[in-house]
């Protein structure tokens, strides 16, 4: 399967996965997860928003118990991230039936669309609408870097953007949802684990920085009759490594858009997206607003107008502590729980659903990057660890 799906949205360049939401290297991803369902003569569905399912049992009972990932990317990530969970839970499957389980709930595994955000700007869109957290309008309003709408997208995909929205009676019917996912961190490595529990997802978002300035020529106009958006921006930069060290958080800018982003031509705009998570909401406040004040107070010294607008926001999620529990109990007692500061379906959906997630080792902590890696025998004690977990779930 892993030999399958890697060459899928590779660049050739970076070797890092351009895998993008209603995107050729999204549709070969969704035939590929279609191909594996059909391979197990599972029941395969697509549902109302996009994201895939395959079924063992009656979809339409009560009680299931379901696993998967995603398998977007952001631009030039890495290979493990997202499809290692899709991957694990076909092989979880694969090693129950090779046990000879016998399931007693209906057994589902998922694919949730464009849950990176990397075309369109928000990030876990299948499961937030899924779930009723975003609505058809404000999905409708997305645009990607192109200018082309979300529904224009999945209508040249071949999907029916009039139908996406919430979807409750099918969340209803899920009585846990566990998600395998590598780990976007060293905590498993330094402690010298291979599997961990996930206790919480950081409250985290995205703030967009609108500097307005205005455009003049590089070589002609004089330093002091400048209006340059581009100086505010760097201070900005600056302000938000400075106040997440101060606070113990993270904040990053990792996106930058300029207009009219010519070589010898002052900025008349500099757009820049925030990133910025903690561990409790009070953290996370202090450090965005100081980063507010920092970009304000430098705006004004150099002319520049700015307008900030938060663009997404999940507050702290704590995952299910009885089913938290439960899997521990299934794995011994002793797996380590630790908490990450990246989102994920697992947490979006934890406000419909009861959610779980396991983490497998990453040697080096790298993420979303290229270079982003788990050894084969920690991935395959992954597989034994959702593979017992579900059994523990769904055969009991």
């Amino acid at each position: 399967m892993w030999r399958d799906l890697a060459p899928i949205g590779r660049d050739a360049g970076s070797r890092g996965y351009r895998r993008y939401a209603w995107t050729g290297a999204d549709a070969d991803c969704r035939a590929w997860f279609k191909a594996q369902a059909a391979s197990r003569g599972l029941t395969y569905e697509l549902d109302r928003n996009g994201n895939q399912w395959a079924w063992l049992g009656d979809p339409l009972a009560e009680g299931a118990v379901v696993t998967g990932s995603h398998l977007d990317s952001v631009p030039d990530g890495g290979a493990f991230d997202g499809p290692l969970g899709v991957v694990s839970s076909f092989a979880a499957l694969d090693e129950l039936r090779g046990r000879g389980a016998q399931f007693t709930r209906p057994l589902a595994i998922t694919n949730f669309g464009d849950e990176e955000g990397a075309r369109f700007g928000l990030a876990c869109v299948g499961s937030r609408l899924a779930s009723g957290q975003l609505t058809p309008e404000a999905a409708y309003a997305l645009r990607d870097g192109d200018g082309v709408p979300l529904p224009q997208a999945m209508e040249a995909a071949g999907y029916d953007p009039s139908a996406i929205g919430p979807d409750p009676e099918r969340l209803a019917r899920i009585g846990a949802f566990v998600e395998l996912h590598v780990e976007q961190g060293r905590a498993l490595d330094l402690s010298g684990d291979r599997v961990g529990i996930a206790s919480a997802i950081w409250p985290h978002g995205r703030w967009r920085f609108d500097f307005h300035g205005e455009a003049n020529h590089a070589g002609t106009t004089r330093l002091v009759d400048r209006r340059d958006p581009m100086l505010t921006y760097a201070e900005t930069v600056l302000a938000a490594r400075r106040e997440a060290e101060l606070a113990g958080a993270v904040a990053t800018f990792g996106k930058i858009s300029v207009e009219p982003n010519g070589v010898n031509a002052i900025p008349s705009l500099v757009r820049g997206w925030l990133d910025s998570r903690a561990a409790d909401q009070t953290t996370l406040d202090t450090v965005v607003s100081a980063v507010e004040r920092a970009a304000k107070e430098r705006a004004e010294r150099d002319g520049v107008d700015l307008r900030v607008v938060r663009e997404s926001f999940t507050p702290v999620i704590e995952f299910e502590h009885a089913l938290r529990d439960e899997l521990n109990k299934i794995l011994g007692g002793s797996v380590p729980v630790l908490g990450t500061g990246a989102g994920h379906d697992a947490g979006i959906l934890s406000g419909s659903i009861p959610t779980a997630m396991l983490f497998v080792r990453n040697p080096t902590g790298v993420s979303h990057s290229p270079a982003e890696f788990a050894d084969e025998d920690d991935c395959v004690a992954g597989v034994i660890a959702l593979a017992d977990v579900l059994e523990g779930l769904a055969c009991r």
